[in-house]
């Protein structure tokens, strides 16, 4: 059946302009797109077909193969493509939101009698149900998924709906109900429910056919066959999951599938490694990574057929602790950072339009759309492929990115996972400096040490990391109390006694780690009352790797500061007294100084000066958004020209040349924590757009102690460099203003000098 979908494909395109097509000639085409993954073709199809219904154009002529997939009205259709497609991006808002659209449109389905009315609409809603049982399960959200669970199992055909084929109507509703029960209880988890219906899952569980050969498997029957030895294997039936998983690893084809090739290999693993094969069982793991990372970003194509998105960073957390039992601290330490990156991948998958430094950007530019398309090219599902087709798609991906990673190492570095070996960065540390890496999966917290000398790694107890943390920043925001303390000395006991005696110097880098990013280490308190900051110089990393892209210092003679405070937001609510007060008075300390306040602190003035300058200070409000991090971003003046929100997908757009950016803001210092997990703030992103360093807030700060801070920070900076610049600064403060909620939010990322 794949084979027909290219087939229709080519039928649906050929003669015919798609770009403005009318619905009956549309909705092949947008279904052969659907079926086959092309995305690129498939949201604009689905966007025409839309248009074409609110335009009238909703009832369509039959006629080919696959005119009884769909009926005349298709009102419903593009909303259910969408959910469907949305489901595979991981979006499952989106997915969620188009699939109670097309509930919500079923009355509008009409047809040319009332018992095939009611068939599709029947359909239709059980559709509808699948994917939002679907959609909601993959987003963690069990009871709503259960919801739909449940109206599912309770919905049944009716014994006079026979018309649609020689089975019946009630025989393809049925099967409907099968498939989408089938996937909803894989996105559960509920494994012992699928074994036990397995016989009514319409052919989802048949056996795979050894007749089949090349995409026809690996597209049609294996996904088939992984639910069922999924669920073996969760539920305990190891030994055949064990053989029925070693029966399509023996199969060529199945690497032709990547997204459930990976979770096969991971499986592996964790039975190989059950049984005590170690060794096995990392070379299970590193095929999987392999796999994982030879795709640009995270797709889930199968999503949408098994209801199964595995948690693909649970690979590299399984390979690092095992390396690191095994003592091999060199190679765990790189897997750390290409997890890392697999993340950062992922969270700028969404965008295009990336700064090139290079040599020729145009170049870039082309080599960059080559690496879009040869991806894309990967993830199409059309079984008429051939192998040696699908050879050639493998080579052209890594053509573009050998070529991009020549072109544009850094860029590389943001569209496809790169890591640098450990030797390499312990050459790019100061002679004065540590390098401290955490890295934690579930309870295995692991800290790697690298300096000059060579690289050691320590486990560390990583039960309730989370949630001490969190009471933590919950008590360094009542500034009345001291009950910051007691998590304090836990966290310094947990974190950072263990490795006093492997940290010969003073300063020390730090690369965080999932909540340890929100983590204000300067505060991390001794048993005798001492805080780190007291003793300790600290910078931070978003990854060990970036320590090789940080730009050099700036060769400008004069130090040029551009400063934009309080700008006018339009709300008399949203002005910061003390930011303009503390703009001012920055800006009086520097004689090369632009001051832009209020109207003039705008976007559009930052825009068009900024690549002079060699500092740059914002003392406005940040906004941080965790579920569009690209999104995240500090508030400036709006006009015409732009809405006044600098936000970090557009920092990966600009060029700049600063040796500082402070951010004198809220919250600017954080990002979205991935899985992985590079946070992707605005700290990552004038790190890419070129700054050295960036000071920025962990909180919401008090304005009138930060003024303080920033102008002792400046002052500083005549005779010290950024690192101790701060923490003088800071420890200034905290003669002021005693608890750390007023001058502990504040952190340097980037070079010290």
């Amino acid at each position: 059946m794949g084979g027909q979908y290219s087939e229709l494909e080519r039928s649906s395109e050929e003669g015919k302009d798609i770009s403005s097509a009318k619905s009956t000639d549309l909705i092949e085409a947008c279904i052969s797109y659907s079926k086959l993954k092309k995305y690129n073709k498939l949201f604009a199809c689905l966007d025409q077909l839309e248009n074409n219904i609110k335009q009238g154009d909703k009832l369509v002529v039959h006629h080919g193969m696959f005119s009884w997939n769909y009926p005349e009205n298709i009102s419903v259709i593009p909303a259910l493509l969408k959910a469907e497609a949305y489901v595979e991006f991981g979006d499952y808002e989106k997915s969620v939101s188009f699939a109670k659209t097309a509930y919500e449109l079923l009355p509008a389905v009409e047809w040319t009698s009332k018992d095939r009315t009611n068939s599709w609409v029947r359909r239709f809603r059980i559709r509808s149900w699948g994917l939002l049982a679907l959609a909601y399960a993959l987003k963690g959200d069990h009871n709503q998924a259960s919801q739909f669970v449940t109206q599912l199992e309770n919905e049944s055909a009716t014994s006079s709906e026979f018309w649609l084929t020689p089975g019946g109507i009630q025989s393809a509703i049925n099967k409907e109900k099968g498939f989408e029960l089938a996937r909803a209880y894989m996105a559960l988890g509920q494994y012992d429910r699928i074994l036990a219906a397995k016989g009514n899952f319409w052919d989802a569980f048949a056996s795979v056919s050894e007749g089949m050969f090349g995409t026809l498997f690996a597209f049609v029957d294996l996904p088939k066959a992984f639910m069922t030895n999924k669920a073996l294997y969760e539920t305990g039936h190891i030994k055949e999951a064990k053989e029925g998983y070693d029966r399509l690893l023996s199969k060529p084809e199945t690497k032709s599938n990547g997204e459930i090739y990976w979770a096969i290999l991971l499986d592996r693993g964790r039975i190989s490694q059950a049984e005590g094969n170690m060794n096995q069982a990392i070379d299970f793991y590193k095929q999987s990574i392999d796999v994982i990372e030879s795709q640009r970003s995270t797709i889930n194509t199968e999503a949408s057929k098994i209801g199964f998105v595995g948690d693909k960073q649970a690979v590299y957390g399984r390979l690092i602790a095992l390396l690191v039992e095994q003592g091999q601290a060199g190679e765990a330490f790189d897997y750390v950072e290409r997890s890392k990156s697999r993340a950062l991948v992922d969270m700028l998958a969404s965008k295009k339009d990336f700064a090139a430094p290079a040599r020729d950007p145009e170049k870039v530019k082309l080599v960059l759309a080559q690496l879009d398309t040869a991806d894309l090219g990967m993830r199409v599902q059309d079984v008429d492929a051939k192998s040696d087709a699908r050879s050639t798609g493998t080579r052209n991906l890594q053509v573009a990115r050998d070529a991009l990673q020549t072109a544009a190492p850094e860029l590389s570095s943001l569209v496809t996972v790169t890591s640098v070996p450990s030797a390499k960065l312990s050459s790019l540390i100061g002679s004065d400096e540590t390098l401290i890496e955490y890295y934690y999966n579930g309870d295995n917290l692991i800290a790697f040490v690298l300096s000059r000398t060579g690289l050691s790694v320590t486990k560390l107890n990583g039960s309730g990391l989370d949630s001490q943390v969190q009471a933590l920043r919950a008590a360094i925001e009542q500034p009345g109390t001291e009950t910051w303390q007691t998590p304090s000395r836990m966290l310094y006991e947990k974190l950072w006694k263990p490795l006093e005696s492997s940290i010969p110097t003073k300063n020390v880098i730090i690369v965080a780690h999932g909540s340890l990013h929100y983590l204000p280490f300067s505060v991390l308190q001794a048993s005798d009352g001492s805080l780190l900051i007291d003793s300790v110089g600290l910078r931070f990393l978003p990854s060990a790797s970036v320590l090789k892209f940080l730009h050099p210092l700036s060769t400008k003679k004069d130090s040029q500061l551009l400063v934009l405070g309080n700008p006018d937001l339009g709300d008399a609510k949203l002005d910061l007294k003390f930011a303009e007060s503390e703009a001012r008075l920055i800006a009086g300390m520097n004689h090369t100084t632009r001051l832009l306040v209020r109207l003039d602190a705008s976007e559009t003035n930052f825009k068009k000066t900024a690549g002079i300058f060699s500092k740059l200070h914002f003392a406005t409000h940040g906004k941080f958004q965790s579920d569009d991090p690209l999104n995240s971003g500090l508030y400036l003046a709006k006009d015409i020209k732009n809405d006044g929100v600098l936000t970090v997908g557009e920092l990966y757009s600009m060029n700049l040349d600063a040796d500082l950016v402070t951010l004198s803001a809220c919250e600017t210092g954080l990002g979205k924590v991935a899985n992985g997990d590079d946070v992707v703030g605005l700290t990552r992103g004038f790190l890419y757009a070129g700054s050295r360093s960036i000071v920025a807030s962990l909180w919401s700060v008090d304005d009138q102690a930060t003024a303080i801070l920033m102008k002792a920070f400046y002052e500083n900076l005549s005779d010290k460099n950024k690192q101790d610049a701060l923490r003088l600064a800071q420890l200034k403060s905290r003669k002021i203003f005693s608890h750390p909620f007023y001058w502990a939010a504040f952190q340097l990322t980037g070079r010290a000098d």
